[in-house]
């Protein structure tokens, strides 16, 4: 199925085992996955649409590199969306909100515990898309998602980090702490602070490639 496969490349991606810039050659992964090549275009159609990898006339598909103007821009605008959704939270958050929240990141805890990359990647996502579905505005959430994504391939460069699991456990559980105390202000800021986990990741891994752009 396309989702299948939308999915497998996005994990190929995000847990680094296709690289920035990395050519997407059609025939190898059609053979790979066992699928049409007209379904494969769908799937690239989709990862394209979320910032993932990125076409070209004559060149095919390859996996998206960001520059550094790219990802300051991008996270500066999600640090604006995440902002504005935790001032909306409805605080005390109801308690199936809440609840949702928690599980979630009972999952993330336990694939940190495993040490699994790739369940710590889907545990993280489903944290923060329960955490921004409570916010009581779903076009913000839907827009809070859409730039998450955009930034998956950022992700490539903390997620193989050992103390990336760590400190996003951390601080999802400060996130919890203030949702149950109700403090608006400090939800804000953990939010824009935890960003900086895969952001930084990035930006010293270009330091160390490309001293000289600094």
């Amino acid at each position: 199925m396309k989702s299948d496969l939308v999915a497998a490349l996005q994990e190929d991606i995000v847990l680094g085992r296709l690289a920035p810039g990395a050519r997407l050659v059609e025939e190898e992964l059609a053979e790979r996955f066992r699928t049409k090549r007209h379904v494969l275009r769908e799937a690239f159609i989709e990862l394209e649409r979320f910032g993932l990898i990125e076409r070209r006339p004559n060149r095919g598909a390859s996996v998206r590199q960001l520059t550094l103007d790219d990802v300051n821009q991008i996270y500066a605008v999600r640090e604006i969306l995440e902002r504005a959704a935790a001032a909306q939270f409805p605080l005390p958050l109801p308690k199936k909100l809440y609840q949702a929240i928690d599980d979630a990141q009972k999952r993330h805890d336990a694939a940190v515990e495993a040490g699994d990359a790739k369940a710590v990647f889907r545990a993280n996502f489903g944290f923060h898309e329960a955490l921004f579905a409570a916010c009581a505005n779903p076009y913000l959430a839907a827009a809070i998602d859409d730039f998450r994504r955009k930034t998956q391939v950022v992700w490539s460069y903390a997620i193989v980090k050992p103390e990336y699991f760590r400190n996003a456990q951390r601080e999802h559980r400060a996130m919890l702490k203030a949702l149950r105390d109700a403090d608006r202000r400090r939800l804000g800021e953990l939010c824009a602070a935890h960003l900086d986990i895969s952001r930084q990741a990035y930006l010293e891994t270009h330091r160390l490639r490309f001293p000289a752009a600094e």
